[in-house]
């Protein structure tokens, strides 16, 4: 691993007590050029880390705390009248950023959610039929609360699908949570964290990760595991082709992490049910959440 990534996720580590698997999930997903949604209880640390992320990494925040009157328009930006030029001058929104914090994603309606799709897909916006570039990187980090809290709304399989990964923070273990209850401020710590990496940085660290090799071999497993999530046993739906890029990119990215320049089976595994179970539904008879019903479907997949 590159020097100055391992510092990064040192850091993170330092903010984000006795998580450091679902850290280096973050940066994975961040190297693979990915959307990230973290899906968990208020009071855990998804703003906390999505805000040390941007930090780390040196690149410009925004926040946006969706609501159930929240516009379109409050995220893309609007075009004024201005009397003084006699025209209609654009004033972007919070979506011109780098890094876009989208907390409590599912408390917006679905028009709302909608507006997000073009940008993280295509890293552009349309505004009054002109199409406008998003800067780059564009990475949108959304949290959510679990469905059954009052005031949510379920994302569109849409939406869904335009996240790289889902994680979840989950409660600290005693350990963890004693070095919270003792330590220093989280907010506190924030304001002084200093960037370890820039966006010119980060951008060759993304070019590299797509020049990790990938075997026929490897290729074949994994053309195995989508052929699996679609023979309906295990799963209503399969996962798309983008569903099956998004998985080669983690692994890739998890490779580049682990110091290789090849992927390797236990890459593709150790990041598929984080880039796969949000985009899933189990079948009726299984009784299990989705990331169980993936990784028993990988037990039960053999490996060329």
């Amino acid at each position: 691993m590159h020097p100055s990534l391992h510092t990064a996720i040192e850091r993170l580590n330092a903010i984000i007590v006795g998580k450091s698997a679902q850290i280096r999930d973050c940066v994975a997903c961040l190297l693979a050029g990915g959307h990230l949604l973290i899906e968990d209880v208020p009071g855990v640390g998804k703003t906390t880390l999505a805000h040390a992320l941007a930090r780390t990494f040196g690149l410009r925040f925004s926040r946006v705390q969706f609501t159930s009157d929240l516009m379109p328009s409050d995220l893309s930006g609007v075009a004024v009248y201005e009397r003084s030029q006699e025209q209609f001058v654009f004033h972007p929104g919070p979506l011109f950023t780098q890094v876009l914090l989208a907390d409590e994603i599912n408390r917006a309606s679905p028009k709302t959610q909608s507006a997000l799709l073009e940008a993280m897909e295509e890293r552009q916006v349309t505004i009054e039929g002109e199409t406008r570039p998003l800067p780059a990187p564009f990475f949108v980090i959304a949290t959510q609360n679990p469905h059954d809290q009052l005031g949510t709304y379920l994302l569109p399989e849409s939406q869904l699908d335009r996240f790289l990964m889902r994680i979840s923070l989950g409660y600290p273990d005693r350990l963890s949570e004693r070095a919270l209850l003792q330590g220093q401020d989280r907010r506190s710590m924030l304001e002084a964290l200093p960037s370890v990496l820039g966006p010119q940085e980060l951008g060759t660290f993304q070019e590299a990760v797509q020049t990790v090799h990938v075997s026929d071999a490897l290729l074949d497993y994994l053309q195995s595991l989508l052929a699996a999530t679609r023979d309906g046993s295990w799963f209503i739906q399969g996962l798309s082709p983008r569903a099956g890029m998004a998985v080669l990119r983690a692994a890739q990215a998890q490779a580049y992490l682990g110091g290789r320049g090849y992927v390797a089976v236990d890459d593709v595994q150790a990041i598929l049910a984080q880039t796969t179970a949000h985009r899933l539904i189990p079948t009726g008879q299984s009784g299990r959440s989705a990331s169980d019903q993936v990784r028993a479907m990988v037990e039960a997949v053999p490996i060329p």
